[in-house]
């Protein structure tokens, strides 16, 4: 199914139909500041399972980021966080940025890393936002298949011709840009680059 949502007042109808349809564990591919993403509920697992499926990609060795509405919901997952962290992430957010924080319990176990540690973005899109706010918590997120960190697919049409028959809704919220999140180490002391993309990293 492709659904289109205007991209900067989302229909309230559209985005209670999109939040059934993760709340039941589907699968959607929608628009994000960065590039398209395949995502769910954060708290489904075979919807995970799912999408380690589309993505080929073992579910323990994955690793998965996932989208919050602002900075008071991330606060819920993130542990341990600093005044400095805290202050560095209020002055990024909403961006394009990936951040790699200490995980709280809240976080489930098949999003956290080795080390108890998560990613997190605050997209500055409104339909993304508005997403996770219908919903109630944050969507799993992770990229659709590219190579050398350009996307591939940015136009939502040629998305679900691709992709369509492998998830339950594809979000048409306009062309996608070409470029991934900067992703930052957000669990030492100071800020750590970790990968390039759309945001710029100063300290």
């Amino acid at each position: 199914m492709l659904i289109h949502l205007h991209p900067d007042n989302p229909q309230e109808r559209v985005l209670n139909q999109i939040a059934e349809v993760l709340r039941k564990g589907g699968v959607i591919i929608y628009p994000t500041d960065t590039i398209y993403g395949i995502g769910c509920d954060i708290h489904s697992t075979q919807a995970i399972e799912r999408i380690c499926r589309i993505k080929n990609l073992n579910p323990k060795q994955a690793q998965f980021s996932f989208i919050c509405k602002d900075l008071s919901e991330l606060s819920t997952y993130a542990a341990n966080m600093s005044n400095p962290t805290f202050r560095f992430l209020k002055s990024c957010i909403p961006g394009p940025y990936t951040f790699i924080l200490n995980a709280t319990k809240l976080v489930p176990k098949l999003l956290k890393t080795k080390k108890d540690t998560v990613g997190i973005r605050v997209p500055d899109h409104k339909i993304t936002q508005a997403i996770a706010a219908v919903l109630g918590n944050p969507i799993m997120s992770t990229s659709l298949p590219q190579e050398d960190d350009v996307a591939h697919y940015t136009d939502p049409e040629v998305i679900y011709e691709e992709f369509g028959h492998l998830v339950d809704m594809v979000i048409d919220g306009g062309i996608g840009n070409t470029q991934v999140s900067t992703v930052i180490n957000l669990t030492e002391d100071y800020p750590e680059l970790i990968r390039q993309g759309a945001g710029p990293f100063e300290i």
